[in-house]
């Protein structure tokens, strides 16, 4: 019978399904096994019973199987069932096997009429039976009955899927012979995964309930709407037969009969039937097995690699041991400093490709955000009532030093603003970078929450000294004012001071800056448009694309500002705009070119770079002072020049200064607190037991881990036991099935002939593929 050399495969597949119960259901649909799938009433439930010998399912109106049925036969010396949600118990009684299928469907999803894709393991060992793994799905639907969902037809259609989907399962589908086969939703299921027919097995129930004068012998010669792997008839007991417990044997041999008393079957009578239908099914499913077994295999493997190192650290953590726990402890400290490194040093073992973080995000701070909260502002007539006010009722003849002083000292002073602000962020990434550390310590509740606490206050304690340190600074440059500074350009050179100030950030004409800038036109002139930019010390080009072949402007720098613009309440964009202090056009006929860009980022940088190429932001709007007096006019713009030129000097230094002061104070000395001080904190809590115990997530986590483990090895077990040596006979010839593609066909007999040709030889061919012995070994 059969794969003589195969004949332990199914068992053994039965026993990976078994083992691999543990591991979920996505390892589950990968098992080679039948699926069987028809619509309600097609005769689904009738043909699984055949094969056993026994009334063992549920019957009744509408959606009977509500559940998955994973149904492994096994040929034994005695007759019983036994659930693997019920190990140890053997079921004699084949209508206690339908009891406990109803409850336990029930104690899922209670007793209405809804479905789940849990499934239910039944195994039945007999000696009427091959061996064979079915799953019964629910009937499809078309209409939600009584207190069904609404939408009971898409979920039982999902559920379909996600088993005839996997490339391991062979297809059952299931039609009844006295409806339109054209119609058939199993077998238009079946083509949307299976287009080349390749796992496909169709099943014609109910022969002899056809119309008077007809039959379907088109359809088992495979004539009419063809299969690669052909169709099998079997004649299932009517409910008349159900009702009056009619015996499984005698409705075979009733099968039998009329199969050899038919006129239109009889010649083919070798080919239908239960008994032929279950052979066929142990055959092509044995060779399936085979075939499917290396993508299995490494589909097992993978996970079991995926798993292996997690599973070794769990294997070897026991909660309980006190060293064991310090070792823990240790370890995870070491990687947790390890880690916080990585983040700020930028070498951490994964990339962040979304969003800035760490060391990446501080470096845009330190360099990007810093600058332009760097910039100059308005002091013109805070000069006029300085110089006034040294004046007193005097008039005065030369510009007076001490207006000088008193404006820059007032500029330093604004710089403490800025510049505690740069520690806060600073402070504020390195809590979030340390957070980011310390979530993978989630598994220890106790020790994560008493980690975040130290570090943290590490973190404040150094962000304080770096404030006083910088506010040290600040204070030593206001201490002296040195006029003698080799970059400080004086009163007689106020012309070359000027033009310095105006080319501040320029060197030639370099690249600051590129990337790419969406122009705002205006809806009536073709909205929004983006090109690519390139910002030099000199101008400000866009392109059409970042290949820079096509230019479509070039707009110079000189005399430009920049201004911020409010971000719309529909948009998503970050807009900036930059307009010419004298009036004139920048471009077109436009006063003012508003662009965006995609993230906060992008404008922070592009923001930071035009200040380096010289464009400032607008300032804020002052009223002009009316100068009476031109020598007053004269002093304020000398005095207001060489502000200009000291305070250059001090935003240098400041720029410089303030990246390496924090740098030191505050980076580095958390990454030394954490990688040498941190483990000591902890031990002088005095509760380091109490600092390891898991959370019960991880010990749920941990437990499963290491029965997937279990499971996965046990299985690769499983497969290694089968022997591969013997053959298979190829699939049958591939046939014309583009018939499954709508249901246009009225009465798909109109186009029988046109399908393949009646040619008896070419039926003879058919029926000893399908005969054919699937596994004769070598």
């Amino acid at each position: 019978m059969g794969n003589s050399g195969m004949e332990e495969l199914i068992p053994l597949v039965n026993r990976l399904q078994d083992a691999l119960s543990s591991v979920g259901e996505s390892s589950s649909f990968h098992l080679p096994q039948i699926v069987v799938v028809g619509g309600q009433s097609a005769g689904k439930t009738s043909v699984l019973e055949n094969f056993v010998g026994r009334d063992f399912l549920p019957r009744g109106s509408g959606i009977v199987t509500r559940r998955p049925l994973i149904l492994q036969l096994h040929i034994a010396n005695t007759e019983y069932g036994e659930f693997l949600h019920c190990k140890g118990k053997k079921f004699t009684d084949f209508d206690e096997i339908r009891k406990e299928i109803e409850a336990e469907t029930s104690r899922l999803i209670g007793s209405k009429k809804g479905i789940s894709p849990v499934p239910i393991n039944l195994r039945i060992h007999s000696p009427h039976v091959l061996n064979l793994t079915l799953v019964d799905l629910p009937g499809i639907t078309k209409v939600p009955v009584g207190d069904q969902p609404a939408d009971i037809e898409y979920q039982i259609r999902d559920m379909i899927m996600q088993y005839i989907c996997n490339e391991n399962c062979l297809i059952l589908a299931v039609t009844p012979a006295n409806t339109d086969l054209a119609n058939s939703d199993a077998l238009k299921l079946a083509k949307d995964v299976d287009p080349q027919g390749q796992r496909t097995i169709g099943v014609i129930t109910k022969l002899d309930l056809m119309d008077d004068g007809t039959d379907a012998r088109e359809i088992l010669e495979n004539r009419l709407l063809p299969l690669r792997r052909g169709y099998i008839g079997v004649v299932n007991r009517s409910q008349k037969d159900i009702d009056g417990k009619k015996d499984i044997k005698a409705a075979l041999l009733a099968e039998k009969k009329f199969i050899l008393s038919h006129p239109s079957y009889k010649h083919m009578a070798e080919t239908m039937g239960t008994p032929y239908l279950q052979k066929i099914l142990n055959q092509q499913l044995t060779n399936h097995i085979r075939e499917t077994l290396p993508a299995f295999r490494s589909h097992l493997q993978g996970q079991f690699l995926a798993l292996k190192k997690e599973a070794e650290e769990y294997r070897q953590y026991s909660p309980a041991d006190p060293a064991r726990r310090t070792k823990t402890l240790l370890q995870l400290v070491q990687r947790l400093a390890v880690d916080f490194e990585k983040l700020i040093e930028g070498s951490g073992d994964k990339v962040d490709t979304v969003n800035l973080s760490g060391g990446a995000k501080i470096n845009r701070i330190f360099h990007e955000r810093f600058p332009y909260e760097l910039v100059k502002m308005q002091m013109r007539r805070e000069i006029n009532y300085a110089i006034r006010n040294i004046h007193g009722v005097r008039t005065g003849l030369f510009t007076p030093d001490m207006a000088f002083e008193a404006i820059v000292k007032k500029q330093i002073s604004r710089l403490k603003g800025p510049c505690m602000k740069l520690i806060g962020m600073v402070g504020q990434e390195l809590t979030t970078t340390v957070y980011q550390c310390i979530n993978k310590l989630s598994s220890f509740p106790k020790l994560r929450d008493e980690t975040e606490k130290i570090v943290t206050t590490e973190i404040h304690e150094q962000e304080s000294k770096c404030r006083e340190q910088v506010l040290l600074l600040i204070d030593i440059q206001l201490a002296y004012i040195n006029t003698k500074h080799e970059d400080f350009i004086g009163f007689t050179n106020t012309q070359q001071m000027k033009d310095q100030s105006n080319k501040t950030g320029k060197a030639g004409n370099q690249v600051i800056h590129k990337g790419w800038l969406t122009i705002n036109m205006g809806i009536m002139k073709g909205g929004a448009k983006e090109f690519w930019f390139i910002l030099s010390a000199e101008s400000l080009s866009w392109f059409k694309d970042d290949e820079e072949k096509e230019k479509k402007y070039m707009l110079p720098l000189d005399n430009l500002r920049l201004r911020d613009v409010e971000k719309g309440f529909m948009s998503s964009k970050f807009v900036f705009a930059v307009f010419n202090t004298e009036s004139r056009n920048v471009y077109k006929d436009y006063k003012c070119l508003e662009l965006a860009c995609n993230s906060q980022e992008e404008l922070d940088s592009w923001k930071a770079s035009l200040l380096r190429a010289g464009v400032y932001p607008e300032k804020v709007a002052v009223t002009p002072e009316n100068f009476t007096d031109p020598q007053l006019e004269r002093q304020v713009e000398t005095i207001r020049s060489l502000v200009d030129s000291y305070m250059s000097i001090i935003h240098k230094t400041i720029r410089d200064l303030m990246p390496k002061t924090i740098m030191h104070l505050m980076i580095n000395s958390v990454k030394e607190f954490i990688s040498s001080e941190l483990l000591a904190q902890l031990y002088a809590l005095g509760e380091c037991s109490v600092l390891m115990d898991e959370s019960p997530e991880q010990q749920k986590h941990r437990e499963e881990v290491l029965r997937k483990h279990a499971a996965l090895k046990e299985a690769l077990a499983v497969i290694g036991e089968i022997s591969t040596s013997t053959c298979t006979t190829p699939l049958p010839p591939p046939v014309d099935s583009s018939w499954i593609k709508s249901s246009r066909y009225k009465r798909a007999s109109l186009t029988t002939h046109q399908l393949v040709p009646s040619n008896s030889l070419a039926i003879q061919l058919m029926f000893l593929l399908c005969q054919g012995d699937y596994g004769t070994t070598q």
